[in-house]
């Protein structure tokens, strides 16, 4: 029978297999006929310490148990005070206001109202919100509308609103990066909203902490509020907590997902300075922040974030993080040789490169030839078009690290 599910980034028309997982553990996924399948990028990002860490399995077990929803607009639970705090104790001060959603689209939808919510209550006109070019930050309509134009969106570009756009800071042109955020700051901008150090899926972009903290610089002294989107990057995956660490950049606004619980149960946080929390805070009903969903801080996925925070102060995450990245550069040293891949590059726990291709795009048909290969030998990848990235939890051993470039060592020689 067919199934009538719709799947997300999947075109049905092409009838590709669907395999049906059951269960994971660790490093890998298996499925309902059996197999056992390496995942070699988190399951979309999200899986830090692994698949059915018991840590946070056994704190999601023990909470649902207790309390499994409440509305969170003026009433609280404990999981979310904590949590709270544990947030605010771990990230750079001033970050001290702690707003729940449940997704990284969400958070990056926060945060921008949270911007344009600023300005309008300090009654100064600012509404234009500025972005780098080929960045990603989600997929409903405000944050597709500040990421890059493309297939992904163009059938819903009457939905979306303008942007400002500053190229990629590419090596040697950086300079024209910075001077066009300079210029476009000038106009008074409400915001720079940016994806610290790596922009994942616009291919998996790399550029350095030297140029995100004179971003951050330029972006102060024109009294522009600058957004960090850590959906992707935080939680050690650029090999620090939050790849903004590496820049000495404190964002006043910054958003949290994905690793957030350690991948198991979806919840974000967008977290703000006292400046933009108080530009809300009145007498005046009508300057409150107006949002929500009917699951913000659900009580479940805020104990399994808990345990996620309890685990990074009780285990040696960083240096399981940077011993992953010093294995994946093995791989990568020893890969990079083949004839066909170019651009090897590597940030923490992430590595890409990508595989000579004619249209270099996202519908590039490497992607789906790989993602079949990859399929059919046990490994989970998803190639942004022509651009291959390895990203597996930090709980991989050498033996499913080594299979995932052997996987794309025997595609690349076909």
């Amino acid at each position: 029978m067919t199934s009538p599910v719709w799947h997300p980034f999947t075109q049905h028309g092409l009838d590709e297999p669907i395999p049906v997982v059951a269960r994971g553990e660790g490093a890998a996924l298996h499925t309902a006929d059996g197999r056992r399948i390496i995942d070699a990028i988190s399951s979309w990002w999200v899986t830090t310490h692994g698949h059915g860490n018991p840590r946070i399995m056994a704190a999601i077990a023990e909470q649902a148990g207790k309390l499994d929803q409440i509305i969170f607009a003026g009433w609280t639970h404990e999981p979310a005070e904590q949590l709270a705090r544990s947030l605010v104790d771990m990230m750079p001060a001033p970050l001290s206001h702690v707003f729940f959603s449940d997704s990284g689209s969400t958070a990056v939808e926060v945060a921008l109202k949270m911007a344009l919510g600023f300005w309008a209550n300090r009654n100064e006109p600012r509404d234009r919100i500025l972005v780098m070019e080929h960045s990603y930050h989600g997929d409903t309509i405000g944050a597709m509308s500040v990421g890059a134009r493309g297939v992904f969106n163009q059938a819903y570009a009457p939905l979306l609103f303008d942007v400002g756009t500053v190229p990629f800071p590419r090596a040697e042109t950086e300079q024209v990066t910075l001077d066009a955020l300079e210029d476009a700051c000038r106009s008074r901008p409400a915001a720079f909203i940016v994806e610290p150090l790596v922009l994942g899926a616009g291919g998996m972009l790399f550029y350095t902490p030297a140029v995100l903290a004179e971003m951050r610089a330029i972006c102060a002294r024109h009294g522009v509020l600058f957004i960090a989107d850590e959906i992707m990057t935080g939680w050690g995956r650029t090999g620090t907590l939050l790849a903004s660490e590496q820049a000495g950049v404190v964002p006043d606004i910054l958003c949290l997902s994905k690793g957030l619980t350690g991948g198991a149960i979806p919840l974000a946080v967008t977290l703000a300075t006292p400046a933009i929390f108080d530009a809300h805070r009145s007498r005046d009903r009508a300057k409150m922040f107006f949002h929500s969903s009917s699951y913000t801080a659900n009580p479940i996925a805020c104990a399994a974030a808990n345990a996620n925070i309890e685990i990074w102060r009780d285990e040696p995450v960083l240096a399981r993080v940077a011993d992953l990245g010093q294995r994946q550069q093995r791989h990568l040293d020893r890969i990079g040789s083949h004839l066909k891949i170019r651009t090897v590059r590597r940030a923490g726990t992430i590595a890409a490169f990508e595989i000579e291709d004619e249209t270099g795009s996202y519908l590039s048909a490497i992607a789906p030839r790989l993602m079949a290969h990859a399929r059919d030998h046990d490994v989970l990848l998803r190639p942004l078009g022509n651009t291959v990235y390895v990203m597996p939890p930090y709980c991989i051993d050498d033996d499913d690290l080594s299979a995932i470039y052997d996987v794309v060592e025997s595609f690349l020689d076909r």
